[in-house]
Formats: C-alpha cells, structure tokens, sequence
C-alpha cells in the first residue's frame, strides 16, 4: 500500500464502521502511522475479513475490535473506557442512499458518536461525507468545486449530509469537540463490494465477462479516488484541519463510458435509463486539502484500477 508520512502521530483513535470498505483502509493506515485503533461496527454491512491484514500485523493491543451497535448504551461506556484521542465516522452516508429510513438512522448514528464524545471528553471526530449530494449540479465552468460554493443539497442524502455538517460545527461550538469533515468524490479500492459504485460493479462485470449497465449516455463524468489516498487524508485530518470542510478529490473529471473502456477492455455495455439523482459531472478541487492537510492524490487511474482488479 502507497503511504506517505504525517508530521504527528495519531495518537489513539476510534474508527466507526471500520469494518467497512473506506473504514478498514484507514485503519490499515493509522496502525501504520504508530496509532492504537479501535474499530467499532456492528458489522450489519463491513465484514471481519476486510480487517485481516490488521490483525495479522497489529502488535502490542495496538488493534482491538468491537462488535457493537454505537447508539446501545454500552458504546459510551466502550468509548470512556478505550478514550480515544480521535474519532472517525465512516460511511454514514452514500450517494444511493435515497430512503427517508437510512438518512434518519445515519443522522441519529452521528449524533450517538458526538454524545458520546462528550462524556468521553475526545478530542476530535472526524466525518466522511459524499460531496456530490452536498452541491448538486454544477456548471462545468465551475468545475473543481471548491469548499466556498453554495450547498444546494441533493434528495435526503443532502440534506442529511449539510445537517451533519451544521451538527460538527455546533458540538465545536457548544462542547469544545473538534472536527474535519472530509468530503470525498468516487471511491474506490480492493474489498469492496460489487455495485457499491460504478467502479466497482465494472470490476466485478469484467472479472465476469459480462457487460454492465451504463445508465444514460455514458458521458457523465466522475471524479475517481483510490482508496489508499483517502485514507492518507484520513490519517492527516487527525491532527491537521480543524473546523473545515475539505474536498478530498482528484480534480479530474472521467467518463462512465471512458472508465468502462479502461477495465472492460473492449467489451460491450448495455446502455439504460438514466437513474434519478444522477448528476451530469462531477470534480473536486483539493487546493484547500493541499494547504491544511499537506494534501494531495498520487495514485492514477490506471493504477488504482489495477490494484483494484489484484486486490
């Protein structure tokens, strides 16, 4: 894995959901940033599998798992006792995610971890966020986004994801707890599942050869990040960033039917109806990552999909 150093260490930190996809990456690279990691998830939709390779190289109780629920009582009582330094939310919310039922259970999910926060006196938590349903469509003029643009949320995501938003800045404000929000494009990496994203479900149609589904005409674009460079941003955001919101993101704008031509390698697709809440384009800019993070994507895509296809 492509790692780059951090000025501090982490310290201890609580990944939620770190059974996850994004989850288990970042705690693959906290562990090797020196961090002691405690992942919580109630694995309803990460797997223990994604956590082998911490397992396998975590030494010294630098790693421990808890299988819970973080909105039972007992979460507050895990969090004073293993008092992390740092919290991570991970993937509370995805840009599928349309059910009134899943955005509610995502906010009420944030405000359990900020609470607890509180009586647990943590330092910081930081939260992951899918950008596009905070912005909504956007001219292609105006693309990379910056942080300064106009919310113009998308559907339930949105909404959920800007009130998540308002949620950080005022436990920062009324309880003294720090925050990163970390608002990130299309990711992308080994252990994911298929039709997680489009990334995803093209990997799986190419490993076997059948065609996917392209919805609309395929000229929609995406802004593709690699996994191993999220979770650099995620460990930085420990200790850098406080109180912003900072695009996580290539700047580049690709294709659906180009990144099908990129792993499917000449097959064909089947083209449908364009989905409801798609958006036409998509770009972030990191100009604001790079100056408070030290921030900034390496991995092309090229290669993050042929890691992803060894992964």
């Amino acid at each position: 894995m492509t790692q780059r150093s951090v000025a501090k260490q982490p310290g201890a930190v609580m990944v939620i959901g770190g059974a996850g996809f994004l989850g288990s990456h970042i705690v693959d690279r906290l562990l090797s940033d020196g961090a002691r990691v405690d992942v919580v998830d109630d694995l309803s939709t990460g797997s223990l599998a994604n956590l082998s390779a911490a397992r396998s190289s975590a030494v010294d109780g630098a790693l421990r798992i808890h299988t819970l629920d973080v909105t039972i009582p007992e979460f507050v009582e895990v969090v004073r006792l293993r008092r992390p330094d740092t919290m991570y939310v991970t993937a509370l919310l995805t840009p599928t995610m349309h059910d009134s039922v899943g955005c509610t259970k995502s906010y009420a999910i944030a405000v359990a971890i900020f609470e607890a926060a509180v009586q647990a006196k943590v330092g910081k938590v930081v939260v992951t966020l899918p950008a596009a349903v905070l912005y909504g469509e956007v001219p292609a003029r105006d693309l990379p986004i910056k942080e300064d643009r106009e919310r113009r949320p998308v559907g339930l995501p949105g909404v959920t994801a800007n009130a998540m938003i308002e949620l950080c800045e005022i436990y920062r404000r009324d309880h003294d707890i720090e925050f990163t929000v970390l608002a990130l494009p299309t990711v992308y990496g080994p252990r994911q599942e298929p039709n997680n994203n489009v990334v995803s479900a093209f990997v799986a149609a190419r490993s076997t050869e059948t065609d996917p589904a392209i919805f609309g005409d395929g000229k929609q674009t995406r802004d593709f990040l690699f996994v191993d460079d999220a979770a650099d941003a995620a460990s930085r955001a420990c200790v850098k960033g406080g109180g912003l919101v900072l695009h996580i993101g290539t700047g580049q704008q690709t294709s659906v039917k180009d990144l099908w031509a990129l792993i499917g390698e000449g097959r064909p697709a089947n083209f449908e109806p364009k989905q409801t809440h798609s958006l036409q384009r998509v770009a972030l800019s990191a100009s604001r990552a790079r100056l408070h993070l030290g921030w900034s994507s390496w991995t092309t895509l090229a290669d993050g999909i042929n890691l992803t296809k060894a992964g």
